[in-house]
Protein backbone atom coordinates (compact mmCIF):
# COMPACT_ATOMS: atom_id res chain seq x y z
CA UNK A 1 0.00 0.00 0.00
CA UNK A 2 2.70 2.66 -1.66
CA UNK A 3 1.71 6.16 0.14
CA UNK A 4 -0.18 5.07 2.79
CA UNK A 5 3.34 5.28 5.18
CA UNK A 6 3.39 8.91 5.12
CA UNK A 7 0.03 8.86 5.54
CA UNK A 8 -0.02 7.24 9.05
CA UNK A 9 2.78 8.74 9.85
CA UNK A 10 1.67 12.25 9.43
CA UNK A 11 -1.85 10.79 11.35
CA UNK A 12 -0.24 9.20 13.98
CA UNK A 13 -0.79 11.43 16.97
CA UNK A 14 -4.51 11.07 16.16
CA UNK A 15 -4.82 7.32 16.42
CA UNK A 16 -4.92 5.95 19.73
CA UNK A 17 -7.39 2.91 18.76
CA UNK A 18 -7.78 -0.46 15.87
CA UNK A 19 -11.23 1.54 14.05
CA UNK A 20 -8.76 4.53 13.78
CA UNK A 21 -6.26 2.65 11.61
CA UNK A 22 -8.56 1.12 9.68
CA UNK A 23 -10.29 4.18 8.45
CA UNK A 24 -6.84 5.16 7.67
CA UNK A 25 -5.95 2.46 5.77
CA UNK A 26 -9.86 2.74 3.87
CA UNK A 27 -9.18 6.40 3.39
CA UNK A 28 -5.75 5.70 1.26
CA UNK A 29 -7.69 2.66 -0.95
CA UNK A 30 -10.63 6.08 -2.12
CA UNK A 31 -7.34 8.03 -2.38
CA UNK A 32 -5.76 5.68 -4.51
CA UNK A 33 -8.44 5.47 -6.82
CA UNK A 34 -9.15 8.92 -7.87
CA UNK A 35 -10.80 10.56 -4.85
CA UNK A 36 -10.06 13.74 -2.66
CA UNK A 37 -10.93 14.51 0.59
CA UNK A 38 -13.78 17.01 1.41
CA UNK A 39 -13.98 17.38 4.90
CA UNK A 40 -15.86 15.84 7.88
CA UNK A 41 -19.40 15.78 8.27
CA UNK A 42 -22.68 15.55 6.39
CA UNK A 43 -22.53 19.11 5.04
CA UNK A 44 -20.23 21.07 3.39
CA UNK A 45 -18.02 23.85 5.71
CA UNK A 46 -16.81 26.93 4.57
CA UNK A 47 -13.43 26.89 2.25
CA UNK A 48 -13.06 22.78 1.65
CA UNK A 49 -10.53 22.11 -0.72
CA UNK A 50 -10.02 18.65 -2.02
CA UNK A 51 -7.06 16.58 -0.40
CA UNK A 52 -4.80 13.58 0.10
CA UNK A 53 -4.80 13.86 3.99
CA UNK A 54 -7.68 13.45 6.28
CA UNK A 55 -9.29 16.38 7.75
CA UNK A 56 -8.94 17.66 11.14
CA UNK A 57 -10.91 16.38 13.71
CA UNK A 58 -11.72 13.49 11.63
CA UNK A 59 -11.30 11.12 14.60
CA UNK A 60 -12.95 12.76 17.38
CA UNK A 61 -16.09 10.24 16.85
CA UNK A 62 -14.86 6.47 17.91
CA UNK A 63 -18.13 5.21 16.72
CA UNK A 64 -19.28 6.68 13.61
CA UNK A 65 -16.52 8.04 11.20
CA UNK A 66 -18.09 10.77 8.96
CA UNK A 67 -16.07 11.63 5.73
CA UNK A 68 -16.95 13.36 2.26
CA UNK A 69 -14.78 12.48 -0.96
CA UNK A 70 -14.98 14.01 -4.13
CA UNK A 71 -13.62 12.64 -7.48
CA UNK A 72 -10.94 14.37 -9.45
CA UNK A 73 -12.99 14.72 -12.52
CA UNK A 74 -16.01 15.77 -10.31
CA UNK A 75 -18.17 12.92 -11.33
CA UNK A 76 -18.54 11.20 -8.15
CA UNK A 77 -19.41 12.87 -4.75
CA UNK A 78 -19.18 10.49 -1.69
CA UNK A 79 -20.32 10.36 1.79
CA UNK A 80 -18.72 7.32 3.54
CA UNK A 81 -20.02 6.39 7.15
CA UNK A 82 -18.07 4.21 9.44
CA UNK A 83 -19.83 2.83 11.88
CA UNK A 84 -18.70 0.44 15.11
CA UNK A 85 -21.11 -2.56 15.31
CA UNK A 86 -18.82 -4.10 18.55
CA UNK A 87 -15.61 -5.37 16.65
CA UNK A 88 -16.75 -4.74 13.13
CA UNK A 89 -17.14 -1.55 10.85
CA UNK A 90 -19.80 -1.43 8.97
CA UNK A 91 -19.03 0.95 5.85
CA UNK A 92 -21.64 2.68 4.49
CA UNK A 93 -21.16 4.98 1.15
CA UNK A 94 -23.41 6.69 -0.72
CA UNK A 95 -22.32 8.71 -4.33
CA UNK A 96 -24.64 11.74 -3.79
CA UNK A 97 -24.72 12.24 -7.72
CA UNK A 98 -26.51 9.28 -8.60
CA UNK A 99 -27.87 7.96 -5.26
CA UNK A 100 -26.14 4.64 -5.40
CA UNK A 101 -25.37 2.89 -2.02
CA UNK A 102 -22.31 0.47 -0.83
CA UNK A 103 -22.55 -1.84 2.33
CA UNK A 104 -19.05 -3.13 3.13
CA UNK A 105 -18.49 -4.57 6.51
CA UNK A 106 -14.88 -5.17 7.99
CA UNK A 107 -14.00 -7.48 10.96
CA UNK A 108 -10.91 -4.71 12.50
CA UNK A 109 -9.38 -7.65 14.11
CA UNK A 110 -8.56 -9.34 10.93
CA UNK A 111 -6.65 -6.20 8.87
CA UNK A 112 -5.21 -4.57 12.48
CA UNK A 113 -3.00 -5.16 14.76
CA UNK A 114 -4.21 -3.40 18.18
CA UNK A 115 -1.09 -3.48 19.65
CA UNK A 116 1.41 -2.73 17.12
CA UNK A 117 -0.38 1.22 16.65
CA UNK A 118 2.91 2.79 17.20
CA UNK A 119 4.92 0.72 14.39
CA UNK A 120 3.33 1.16 11.17
CA UNK A 121 5.19 -2.03 9.16
CA UNK A 122 3.53 -4.21 12.03
CA UNK A 123 -0.24 -2.66 12.39
CA UNK A 124 -1.65 -3.82 9.02
CA UNK A 125 -2.23 -6.99 8.07
CA UNK A 126 -3.89 -8.80 5.17
CA UNK A 127 -3.76 -5.68 3.06
CA UNK A 128 -3.83 -7.13 -0.25
CA UNK A 129 -7.43 -8.57 0.65
CA UNK A 130 -8.28 -5.10 2.39
CA UNK A 131 -8.34 -3.41 -0.77
CA UNK A 132 -10.11 -5.75 -2.90
CA UNK A 133 -12.77 -5.51 -0.08
CA UNK A 134 -13.00 -1.88 -0.71
CA UNK A 135 -12.14 -1.67 -4.41
CA UNK A 136 -15.19 -4.68 -5.00
CA UNK A 137 -17.73 -3.26 -2.40
CA UNK A 138 -17.22 0.71 -3.05
CA UNK A 139 -15.82 1.52 -6.08
CA UNK A 140 -17.07 -1.26 -8.40
CA UNK A 141 -20.34 -0.68 -7.65
CA UNK A 142 -19.72 3.16 -7.33
CA UNK A 143 -18.12 3.72 -10.14
CA UNK A 144 -14.08 4.43 -10.99
CA UNK A 145 -13.20 7.83 -11.63
CA UNK A 146 -12.21 8.60 -15.27
CA UNK A 147 -8.90 9.61 -14.19
CA UNK A 148 -8.66 5.75 -13.37
CA UNK A 149 -9.97 4.25 -16.35
CA UNK A 150 -7.95 2.21 -18.50
CA UNK A 151 -6.44 4.00 -21.42
CA UNK A 152 -7.54 3.04 -25.21
CA UNK A 153 -5.20 2.45 -27.59
CA UNK A 154 -3.54 5.60 -29.01
CA UNK A 155 -3.54 4.44 -32.75
CA UNK A 156 -5.51 1.88 -34.75
CA UNK A 157 -2.37 0.51 -35.25
CA UNK A 158 -2.02 -0.87 -31.64
CA UNK A 159 -5.08 -2.67 -32.08
CA UNK A 160 -3.91 -6.68 -32.61
CA UNK A 161 -5.49 -9.10 -35.21
CA UNK A 162 -7.62 -11.31 -32.80
CA UNK A 163 -8.73 -7.75 -31.06
CA UNK A 164 -10.85 -6.20 -33.87
CA UNK A 165 -13.69 -8.00 -34.77
CA UNK A 166 -14.22 -5.97 -37.45
CA UNK A 167 -10.62 -7.28 -39.54
CA UNK A 168 -10.48 -10.32 -41.34
CA UNK A 169 -7.79 -12.75 -40.27
CA UNK A 170 -4.90 -12.89 -42.15
CA UNK A 171 -4.61 -16.49 -44.14
CA UNK A 172 -1.45 -17.62 -42.64
CA UNK A 173 0.18 -16.04 -39.25
CA UNK A 174 1.63 -12.97 -39.99
CA UNK A 175 5.37 -12.96 -40.44
CA UNK A 176 5.62 -16.75 -41.70
CA UNK A 177 5.36 -17.81 -45.44
CA UNK A 178 2.93 -19.91 -47.14
CA UNK A 179 4.08 -23.64 -47.19
CA UNK A 180 5.40 -24.54 -50.58
CA UNK A 181 2.81 -26.32 -53.29
CA UNK A 182 3.75 -30.12 -53.53
CA UNK A 183 5.80 -30.84 -57.05
CA UNK A 184 2.96 -32.04 -59.76
CA UNK A 185 5.60 -34.51 -60.33
CA UNK A 186 5.99 -36.57 -56.98
CA UNK A 187 4.06 -39.76 -57.08
CA UNK A 188 2.88 -38.16 -53.43
CA UNK A 189 1.05 -35.56 -54.98
CA UNK A 190 -1.53 -37.69 -56.73
CA UNK A 191 -4.82 -37.88 -55.17
CA UNK A 192 -4.26 -34.71 -53.20
CA UNK A 193 -7.07 -32.73 -55.21
CA UNK A 194 -9.47 -35.32 -54.46
CA UNK A 195 -8.45 -35.39 -51.02
CA UNK A 196 -8.67 -31.51 -50.73
CA UNK A 197 -9.78 -29.75 -53.87
CA UNK A 198 -9.49 -26.27 -52.36
CA UNK A 199 -6.06 -26.72 -51.08
CA UNK A 200 -4.27 -25.63 -54.30
CA UNK A 201 -2.65 -29.16 -54.41
CA UNK A 202 -1.94 -31.32 -58.01
CA UNK A 203 -3.08 -34.71 -58.60
CA UNK A 204 -6.45 -36.67 -59.35
CA UNK A 205 -8.18 -39.37 -60.85
CA UNK A 206 -8.21 -37.94 -64.14
CA UNK A 207 -4.97 -36.55 -65.27
CA UNK A 208 -5.23 -33.01 -66.82
CA UNK A 209 -2.84 -32.51 -69.28
CA UNK A 210 -2.50 -28.51 -68.58
CA UNK A 211 -0.90 -29.72 -65.36
CA UNK A 212 2.20 -31.97 -66.73
CA UNK A 213 4.74 -29.64 -64.84
CA UNK A 214 5.46 -27.63 -67.88
CA UNK A 215 4.56 -24.11 -68.02
CA UNK A 216 1.60 -23.24 -70.68
CA UNK A 217 0.29 -20.16 -71.24
CA UNK A 218 -2.81 -19.38 -69.50
CA UNK A 219 -6.42 -20.23 -70.86
CA UNK A 220 -8.69 -16.49 -71.52
CA UNK A 221 -11.90 -17.11 -70.16
CA UNK A 222 -13.80 -14.40 -72.41
CA UNK A 223 -13.61 -17.46 -75.53
CA UNK A 224 -16.77 -17.85 -76.87
CA UNK A 225 -18.72 -14.65 -75.84
CA UNK A 226 -18.72 -10.79 -77.25
CA UNK A 227 -15.90 -8.84 -75.91
CA UNK A 228 -13.86 -9.45 -73.19
CA UNK A 229 -14.04 -10.25 -69.50
CA UNK A 230 -12.58 -6.66 -67.66
CA UNK A 231 -9.19 -7.28 -65.96
CA UNK A 232 -9.50 -9.25 -62.40
CA UNK A 233 -13.09 -10.54 -63.02
CA UNK A 234 -11.34 -13.94 -61.91
CA UNK A 235 -9.49 -14.24 -59.26
CA UNK A 236 -6.05 -15.96 -59.64
CA UNK A 237 -5.63 -19.58 -59.02
CA UNK A 238 -9.79 -19.48 -59.19
CA UNK A 239 -11.12 -22.63 -61.13
CA UNK A 240 -12.99 -21.60 -63.67
CA UNK A 241 -14.83 -23.07 -66.33
CA UNK A 242 -14.49 -21.05 -69.98
CA UNK A 243 -18.01 -20.18 -71.43
CA UNK A 244 -17.47 -21.04 -74.53
CA UNK A 245 -14.89 -23.21 -77.08
CA UNK A 246 -11.15 -22.18 -76.16
CA UNK A 247 -9.32 -19.73 -78.39
CA UNK A 248 -7.45 -20.97 -82.03
CA UNK A 249 -3.77 -22.17 -80.85
CA UNK A 250 -4.31 -23.67 -77.73
CA UNK A 251 -1.76 -26.06 -77.10
CA UNK A 252 -2.32 -29.77 -75.55
CA UNK A 253 -4.98 -32.73 -76.79
CA UNK A 254 -8.09 -31.39 -78.54
CA UNK A 255 -10.97 -30.67 -75.67
CA UNK A 256 -12.92 -33.90 -76.61
CA UNK A 257 -10.55 -36.23 -75.78
CA UNK A 258 -12.74 -37.67 -73.64
CA UNK A 259 -16.25 -38.30 -75.79
CA UNK A 260 -18.58 -39.67 -73.74
CA UNK A 261 -19.78 -43.68 -74.29
CA UNK A 262 -21.40 -44.17 -77.79
CA UNK A 263 -19.91 -40.34 -79.06
CA UNK A 264 -20.02 -42.06 -82.63
CA UNK A 265 -22.53 -44.19 -82.55
CA UNK A 266 -24.80 -42.85 -85.60
CA UNK A 267 -27.95 -44.96 -84.14
CA UNK A 268 -28.28 -43.36 -80.89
Amino acid sequence: MAGLEPLYAWARPAISRPQDALVCGIHWELIRHGYRCLGTGDQPGPDERKSELLPAGWEANKEVYTLRYKSTDDAHELLLKAIMVEDSMILNVMDRSSQKVADVTLAVADYINPEHLDDFHKVYKNTEELRTRITSGIIAPLGTPAGKARKEPESKEDVLWDENPLRLPPRQPMGTRAPPRPSPLSPFAVGGEDLDPFGGRSGGMIVDPLHSGVPQPSIDPSSGIPGRLPPGAVPPGARFDPFGPLGVGRPGPDPDHLPPPGYDDMFI
